[in-house]
């Protein structure tokens, strides 16, 4: 049976979850064999 590839609903959600949370930083998605098995969010803390 091959396996579904692609982005769930869920994923996208913490994806875009973590788009409108951040300032400054990166978010980073892994990908294997075409399906996204970590999600990393970085945030910069600015200090002027």
């Amino acid at each position: 049976m091959a396996q579904e590839k692609g982005v769930s609903e869920e994923e996208l959600r913490t994806i875009k979850k973590y788009i409108d949370e951040i300032r400054y930083g990166s978010i980073s998605i892994v990908i294997q064999d075409g399906k996204v098995i970590q999600i990393d969010k970085n945030e910069k803390i600015r200090i002027k």
